[in-house]
């Protein structure tokens, strides 16, 4: 007997729940039955099996409607919605969001003692997203299937993948429903599908805290620090701290498993060929590890992979790699700590313009800044001989030095800039927009506006010397960011008029 997909054509009434986790399970029914379904009519139609004329499934919903105002503790940043009415979203994945509904829905019924209402949208589910592993289905299928696809099944809607809603643009009417969470689940399963594309790995594997990097050097000593991490020691400190991280994943999904917490023998194979940005994941006890992508140069790159890690929700982002030092004061391997940012970049002109500041968030700024203190020994007015904290230039010139040094100086010299890269405005922008709290730490590689220009042989000797500390320091600020708590981390700063209720 095939499977019957709960949808507003089979009717099945929606049902409230007081209680998290049963809300969850009625999500997971809904989904995995929908799912199923629709992998199982796509089967029987890839073997050419005759099928219904249509098929379709939907993704399950979730709502919540206050009708009075509610007593909220204003120190959170989210957890619940802000003046009476209905809010609702789809949800997709709950295999892989469980933890975080099973937050959101918990604050909702804290903060607003009303139930939540689960039932199956509108909106249908694409056959593509029905399958977690791959979007390309129509790799198994001949030319003629091919063109029955379309007619039999829906297809991801460009339409439903927006982000009006984070962007703050999104039409809020009075009466009518309005959203609870910053994603669709149409959104979040194409992005997701993009991070399994560009990183060569499960979506899921993503940690709360995630370091973008632009060079494959701060991957190497992600390697070597976390194979070190998964090696057993006799010292107990060591062993107490190495425990909070069950495993090791690299892209195509080799796993190095902790020895520290048992068996630790390696399980998978090493991808043969490295995606675009490929990611690597110290997985943490409630995803509370850390991830490194290394996105390559500019700020195209950086833009598309924080588009896609913003569906899962981390608690924060920090950029980390090299710049150009604008100040004579500088000199090769200084840190820079970025407060503002010349958006000179252009990626994200059109989702958040210019005149939106993007401040920098004292809770991250002070963990960056006492990592670098832990890991130099120094701290302190000493503190500033290897770090300065100013404004970074992101510029999508990558040959900015033959622009005219007359006009770029004056341009530095009028915005206060301090140092110069490709990425890290763009990623801080990406994080002000998806409300993910965001840091910069850069390190200084050449300083051309005093001719010391990066060339192959000085950048190998600078790399070798530079690297394995910077990442050292990326790490020490995200334990430290991990030690603060969500509660703490997630800032009022990021957060608008009309704010959904999900982080």
């Amino acid at each position: 007997m095939s499977i019957q997909p709960f949808s507003p054509t089979r009717p099945h009434q929606a049902q409230t729940f007081t209680d998290a986790a049963a809300a969850v399970a009625r999500v997971r029914e809904i989904y995995e039955t929908n799912t199923g379904y629709l992998r199982e009519q796509f089967q029987r139609m890839a073997a050419g099996e005759a099928t219904e004329k249509r098929v379709s499934a939907h993704y399950p919903y979730a709502a919540i409607t206050t009708t009075f105002p509610t007593k909220i503790d204003t120190r959170l940043s989210f957890g619940f919605v802000p003046s009476p009415g209905r809010y609702a979203t789809t949800l997709t994945r709950p295999d892989l969001f469980e933890s975080y509904l099973m937050q959101q829905f918990d604050l909702l019924l804290q903060n607003h003692k009303v139930p939540i209402e689960i039932g199956v949208s509108a909106t249908a589910i694409p056959i593509h997203f029905a399958f977690n592993d791959g979007m390309h289905v129509e790799g198994q299928l001949d030319m003629a299937r091919v063109a029955l696809l379309r007619q039999i099944f829906d297809m991801p809607n460009l339409g439903e993948i927006d982000d009006s809603i984070a962007n703050g643009t999104y039409p809020y009417l009075a009466g009518e429903e309005s959203p609870l969470a910053l994603f669709t689940a149409p959104r979040v399963d194409y992005s997701l599908h993009r991070l399994r594309h560009y990183t060569g790995g499960d979506p899921g594997l993503f940690q709360n805290f995630v370091i973008f990097t632009n060079y494959q050097f701060y991957v190497d000593e992600f390697l070597r620090l976390g194979q070190e991490y998964m090696t057993r020691t006799t010292d107990p400190v060591q062993a107490d701290a190495r425990r909070h991280y069950l495993k090791l994943v690299e892209p195509g999904g080799y796993t190095i498993f902790n020895a520290n917490r048992g068996d630790h023998r390696p399980q998978g194979e090493r991808a043969s060929r490295l995606p675009q940005m490929p990611a690597y994941h110290l997985v943490g006890e409630n995803r509370m590890g850390i991830s490194i992508v290394n996105i390559g140069v500019g700020p195209a790159n950086a833009r598309t992979i924080s588009d896609h890690v913003a569906v899962v929700r981390p608690h924060a982002w920090i950029m980390l790699g090299h710049c150009a030092g604008l100040r004579d004061t500088q000199k090769l391997g200084d840190y820079v700590l970025a407060h503002g940012y010349v958006r000179d970049d252009h990626a994200l002109d059109a989702e958040l313009p210019l005149w939106v500041p993007v401040p920098n968030l004292a809770e991250v700024q002070r963990a960056l800044e006492d990592a670098v203190a832990g890991v130099t020994g120094l701290d302190g007015y000493d503190l500033k001989s290897v770090m300065r904290t100013g404004t970074i230039v992101t510029t999508d010139n990558r040959n900015w030095e033959i622009g005219g040094y007359a006009k770029v100086v004056e341009r530095f010299n009028q915005s206060r800039a301090i140092a110069l890269d490709m990425e890290s405005a763009v990623i801080a922008a990406n994080g002000f927009r998806y409300r993910v709290p965001y840091g910069t730490l850069l390190c200084v590689s050449d300083r051309p506006l005093h001719g010391e220009i990066k060339l192959p042989g000085m950048a190998n000797s600078f790399y070798r010397q530079q690297v394995d500390q910077h990442l050292q320091i990326g790490i020490r600020a995200m334990e430290l960011l991990r030690l603060t708590g969500p509660e703490t981390l997630h800032s009022r700063k990021l957060r608008g008029f009309s704010e959904t209720a999900f982080q």
